[in-house]
């Protein structure tokens, strides 16, 4: 059975985080002059314009996250527990978009992110058992999802 190469499974894994935040912006796009235009937000709030660049910087460093993982071989069980997180916290990623922009419901977005907070920080610890640089690189992603969830917060209890 053929392996995959290193750069060929670093750039799955890239493109596959990647398609996860083509996935969201489905949802997220159409409502962003629309809906999301007319919704009370925290001065927190960044522009717009802001949230493309960020999250794609994001999604490339998960996919070198996903890519150093994966390439510690699937036969060892603590990398298909770590996989089988990734894949979680990605699913959780693009419901997010899909309850709060497509359901246009900020309360089930807030709850939801909580459970993808979670998901990240459980992937961030499973991660680390495999591959600490892994581990390292999703820092800024359960960091910025943590402001998402402030942000998504404000926009609940600022619309009731």
């Amino acid at each position: 059975m053929a392996t995959l190469s290193d750069p060929v499974r670093l750039v799955i894994s890239v493109a596959l985080t990647l398609l996860v935040g083509f996935a969201g912006s489905f949802f997220t796009a159409p409502q962003i002059s629309g809906w999301y235009a007319g919704l009370a937000k925290s001065p927190l709030n960044p522009p717009a314009w802001v949230f493309g660049p960020a999250w794609t910087i994001l999604f490339i460093l998960m996919g070198v996250s996903l890519f150093l993982i994966w390439r510690e071989g699937t036969g060892r069980p603590e990398v298909r527990v770590a996989l089988l997180a990734f894949g979680v916290q990605l699913v959780l990623n693009v419901l997010w978009s899909a309850l709060f922009f497509g359901l246009q419901s900020p309360f089930l977005g807030f709850l939801e992110i909580v459970l993808l907070w979670c998901a990240i920080l459980a992937t961030i610890v499973l991660s680390a058992r495999v591959s600490k640089a892994a581990a390292w690189l999703l820092l800024p992603y359960i960091l910025w999802v943590s402001f998402a969830a402030y942000l998504t917060w404000s926009v609940w209890t600022l619309n009731p």
